[in-house]
Order: C-alpha cells, then sequence, then structure tokens
C-alpha cells in the first residue's frame, strides 16, 4: 500500500466529516430554537431520529437527480427552508408577546407533520451537497450514514441545549429560540 493512498484516504474522511459538521450545524441551531420554546424526550427523540434519515435521504436523492437539476434546485430549497424558519422564528417570537397564551402554531414540533416539516427544512441543504458526492467520495454508503448519523446527534444536542436553557427564561426562552430560528433563515436566505 503506497502511503499517497493512505493520505487521500485520510483526507476524504476529514472531508466527509467536515462536510457532515457543516450539514448538522443547521440542525443543531434549529434544535437550540425548538428546545427553548420547550420539549419532551420523546419528542426530542422523534424528531432527531426523523433528521437523521433526511440527512441520509435527502444526499441521495441529490446524487440520483443529476448535476443540473440540482444547482438550480439547490438555490430554490435553500430560499424555501430559508423563508419556512424566518416564518416560525417570527411566529415564535411573535406568540411569545402575546397576552393570551392560546397560542396557534403553524408549525406544531409535536406532531408528525411538524416534525417532518421541520426535518425536511434543516436537511434540504444536504441535496444539493449529494449531487457533488458522487464526483469525488469513493464510499457513498459511509458519506451518507455519517450525515445521518452527525445530524441526528447534532439535533439531539441542540434540542437538549435548548431544552435546559429554556427553563430559566420562561416566555422569554421562546422568543430567544424564535429570533435563533429567524436569524438562521435569514442566513439561508442571504
Amino acid at each position: 500500500m503506497d502511503i499517497g493512498g493512505v493520505y487521500a484516504g485520510w483526507g476524504q474522511i476529514v472531508t466527509i466529516a467536515i462536510m457532515a459538521i457543516a450539514l448538522g450545524m443547521d440542525a443543531f441551531s434549529l434544535g437550540v430554537g425548538i428546545g427553548m420554546k420547550g420539549i419532551r424526550l420523546l419528542h426530542v427523540l422523534q424528531l432527531s431520529l426523523l433528521i437523521a434519515f433526511f440527512h441520509v435521504l435527502m444526499p441521495l436523492l441529490g446524487l440520483f437527480t443529476g448535476s443540473y437539476v440540482g444547482h438550480f434546485l439547490g438555490q430554490v430549497t435553500t430560499y424555501a427552508a430559508g423563508g419556512l424558519l424566518v416564518l416560525l422564528g417570527g411566529h415564535m417570537v411573535f406568540n411569545s408577546f402575546r397576552a393570551d397564551h392560546t397560542r396557534n402554531n403553524p408549525v406544531d414540533h409535536r406532531n408528525f407533520w411538524g416534525m417532518l416539516l421541520i426535518s425536511l427544512s434543516v436537511s434540504i441543504d444536504s441535496f444539493s451537497v449529494g449531487v457533488s458526492l458522487g464526483m469525488f467520495v469513493n464510499s457513498i454508503v459511509l458519506t451518507v450514514l455519517a450525515f445521518g448519523a452527525c445530524g441526528g446527534l447534532m439535533s439531539i444536542s441542540g434540542l437538549l441545549l435548548g431544552r435546559r436553557v429554556s427553563r430559566g427564561l420562561g416566555d422569554y426562552g421562546e422568543a430567544l429560540g424564535g429570533g435563533i430560528l429567524l436569524a438562521f433563515g435569514l442566513l439561508f436566505i442571504f
């Protein structure tokens, strides 16, 4: 075995790890925001597993979609995901300052459809990453599993951190969490 092949293999592993962490950061940030709103441990597990699943599925879909369509849809989906986070964050901030606490949440992280929408919104950027994966990685399966594991673990970390912080902040925790989602959505768009 030649030494250049060993360095190339490690270089690819390091690159995949960095990409997995970068793709998982949005799950972490979203997790902090949702955790500050308040979340049960069962929902932490369910949402994190769903995010991990989409962090595996979306790069695979990107791989099979092709580069031309992927580049076009990559920008559109990034804007859509950013817009969704802006709406969700703005709604959380608005609701945190309402006098009545009978809140009407458009995306409820406690039901399946809300979890599905949230998971898809934080995993959509891995679709465009998946388009370019086939050109440079040797092991697609290892790569997408690393993306899924990192996305799931980072969402668990964010949800638990947000949950812990929200206990001390009360209603301001929801406002802060909404602000985080709002800022993150604006980063997606701009």
